[in-house]
């Protein structure tokens, strides 16, 4: 494995895999019969879920490249870039045997100068985590199309925990006619089912046993829709008084379809033109403990 932190080496030492259609040299990689690169942007301090990532990534490629950078352009001005944890040496420790090239560039290599043009997301990015979290999805897919023409990758893999910031990058693709492939990972769990997240650590031994709640809360939501509960604004206000009663600030718990992410209550015509008796759904939240703010989500396909 590689450690780069220029976009020069990193498309020098790419450019031997496009001549040799295998991996890089000397690297030991698996060699595939059809040239692949597989990419997986991370802004570091690695856990369980970017690692399964990285091995759900060799699956898809000959070559498999990692990026560790934490993009300021993605943090509002009173959010967590100051103190989001860097974590470098080791999480190239972590890597070894999973990444054949890990790109780590400074602030200053991805942006040389200021960044006066963005990628502009669909609507959808100013709901949810983006009416939370004004431009952090403008921030996010700008950054995501900077790292794939810099690697160029035939696939890139993201994490479902981040569901909507997924279904951005999915549009921005297919939009912007880009020649990559993008798979989602499944969201990895601790025992007691909370998501794995960097932000994790931030939590006070009180606020981790409280923590599960959240993805708790969410199970509950989907079962109750299961046993045929239609009234979706209630079931999202009920998740809502439940988790405040324990100490959570919410920001929102909202029933949404997974193929565009509009409210279930404005897609239900839409659905039923497609399939009348299958109505695939997913419930998204997002609440804080204490200065710690978690997201999370669960996918349910609700039959009429």
């Amino acid at each position: 494995m590689r450690v780069v932190s220029t976009i020069t080496e990193l498309r020098t030492r790419l450019a031997d895999v496009t001549k040799s259609g295998n991996s890089l040299p000397s690297e030991g990689c698996v060699k595939l019969t059809q040239r692949a690169i597989a990419f997986v942007p991370t802004m570091g301090n690695l856990h369980e879920g970017h690692l399964n990532l990285m091995r759900l990534a060799r699956e898809h490629g000959s070559c498999v490249v990692a990026s560790i950078f934490v993009n300021p352009l993605q943090f509002g001005p009173s959010e967590d870039f100051d103190r989001y944890p860097r974590t470098l040496e080791e999480d190239c420790a972590k890597l070894q045997g999973l990444a054949d090239l890990v790109f780590a560039p400074s602030v200053n290599e991805m942006y040389p100068a200021q960044q006066t043009v963005f990628v502009e997301p669909p609507l959808i990015a100013n709901e949810l985590e983006g009416a939370s979290r004004p431009g952090h999805f403008r921030g996010m897919a700008t950054v995501v199309l900077k790292l794939l023409n810099i690697v160029q990758p035939q696939v890139a893999l993201f994490g479902k925990k981040d569901y909507q910031q997924l279904h951005i990058i999915r549009q921005m693709v297919e939009q912007l006619n880009l020649p990559v492939r993008i798979v989602g990972g499944e969201t990895v769990r601790t025992a007691d089912g909370l998501a794995l997240s960097s932000r994790n650590q931030y939590l006070n031994e009180l606020e981790r046993g409280e923590a599960i709640f959240l993805y708790q809360t969410l199970q509950e939501l989907r079962q109750a829709m299961l046993q045929g509960k239609r009234d979706v604004e209630r079931l999202q206000q009920q998740a809502v008084e439940t988790l405040s009663a324990r100490g959570w600030a919410v920001d929102y718990v909202e029933v949404r379809n997974q193929s565009d992410l509009l409210p279930a209550s404005e897609v239900k015509s839409d659905l039923a033109q497609r399939d009348p008796a299958q109505r695939n759904l997913v419930v998204l939240a997002a609440a804080s403990l204490g200065n710690t703010r978690l997201i999370d989500n669960i996918e349910a396909c609700v039959f009429d």
